[in-house]
């Protein structure tokens, strides 16, 4: 997990891989970021990035293949001589949030959508520490992490491009070794509390009780309604709602719940949407607590806009994937990742890796070899597209004359 000894020692590992592999330093931004970089012809850059950082029980690809391909587009290109452009290579720090809640805190930093004051200074992880001190075992302070977006746009950065497993089964389902990313699905997420009347389980009559579990359980099987309701037949329209939080209050076995609070999490690659299943939703949470004579108050917990990726960028990945594979299947990401962060303020574009037996953040997470060959190769051909792209862009040309 991010900020601790065993995180640092990982990438004491990586520092060491980059000095010895190509003779490069990496250095760290006020964000505790990791960055390495292989000049260019220009100092106009593409950015290749993805994080080091897991969960607990984590497996050993999510995140790590990213960064370790993007070390391989270093060394690759050093081989061939001076790359047309400027390549840097970032290790985010802290994309997980495992410890402290906070996902994607490096990224974010970066793209200038992080107040580090109020949304880190009061948090704190299982055993009471808290995230500023933990900052500081790092040399980090919450003013350093308001410079990266500073330090991000001294980059002159032209696009951003992530390789990532795809965390999920819709690649392994389609036998389909690689996959082109549309984007990052948005995010409404709550909490829920419904509240009722705790009562004695032999003594409440049914038809008197006001049960908050039975409305937040109605609630949820309402949520899963409207994910099936709005997801389409393909993978660009699939959407998702999960309930992953009950709280029952009293909580014993004799006893009529008398409050519920309950999680929702809905994700959809389309905005317009998102915003219907919120407002289905919220419809359904005022019936089902109307039906058990109970009340319910919503509290946000996430908003995050749909990410749709760049077009142009996205053909490049789609004719590198389709040339190492045949096919180029296309299928939005539910999962978040720093893509999603960058993907606001840089063109932006990901190759998913398919995930076999379809999971993550589990131990047992893993790719078929040739998967990860071909993918790491389709990632390769992404980087060389978008490369010549650049260099034969309008600035360039320029420049010539």
């Amino acid at each position: 997990m991010a900020w601790g000894p065993i995180w640092r020692k990982c990438r004491d590992w990586f520092s060491a891989k980059v000095k010895s592999e190509l003779g490069l330093t990496t250095v760290r931004d006020g964000a505790a970021n990791l960055w390495a970089t292989l000049p260019g012809e220009r100092t106009d850059s593409i950015v290749i990035g993805s994080h080091l950082d897991s969960v607990p029980g984590g497996g050993w690809l999510d995140g790590c293949l990213g960064v370790l391909a993007g070390l391989e587009v270093l060394r690759r290109a050093k081989a061939q001589g001076t790359p047309p452009l400027t390549l840097h290579l970032v290790d985010w720090a802290d994309e997980e949030g495992a410890r402290f809640g906070r996902s994607l805190t490096g990224s974010a930093a970066s793209a200038g959508a992080l107040d580090a004051h109020g949304e880190l200074a009061h948090l704190t992880d299982r055993a009471g520490v808290k995230l500023p001190d933990a900052l500081a075992e790092n040399g980090i302070t919450l003013d350093s992490m308001g410079t990266a977006r500073a330090s991000f746009d001294s980059l002159a950065a032209k696009a951003y491009l992530e390789l990532h497993i795809e965390q999920g089964p819709v690649l392994m389902e389609m036998k389909r070794p690689v996959g082109v990313v549309l984007g990052t699905m948005g995010v409404e997420r709550y909490q829920l509390r419904f509240q009722g009347q705790a009562a004695h389980s032999g003594a409440a009559p049914i038809h008197l009780r006001k049960d908050a579990f039975l409305a937040a359980a109605e609630f949820a099987l309402a949520c899963r309604d409207i994910s099936v309701e709005y997801s389409g037949k393909t993978p660009k329209s699939r959407v998702v709602a999960t309930c992953g939080v009950v709280k029952v209050e009293p909580n014993f076995v004799t006893a009529v719940p008398g409050s519920t609070e309950i999680s929702i999490d809905l994700r959809a690659l389309d905005g317009k949407v998102l915003k219907k299943m919120l407002a289905d939703a919220k419809a359904a949470s005022k019936r089902a607590a109307k039906k058990h004579l109970a009340s319910v108050t919503w509290s946000p917990l996430l908003h995050i806009t749909p990410r749709p990726f760049d077009p142009t960028l996205m053909t490049f990945v789609a004719a590198a994937v389709k040339e190492v594979t045949g096919t180029a299947p296309e299928l939005p990401s539910g999962p978040l990742h720093d893509a999603a962060e960058m993907a606001a303020i840089v063109p932006t574009a990901m190759v998913f890796a398919q995930s076999s037996p379809g999971v993550s953040h589990t131990r047992i997470e893993d790719t078929p070899r040739p998967a990860l060959d071909k993918s790491i190769r389709a990632f390769l051909g992404t980087v060389d597209r978008t490369l010549a792209h650049l260099a034969s862009s309008p600035a360039k040309r320029r420049a010539r004359r």
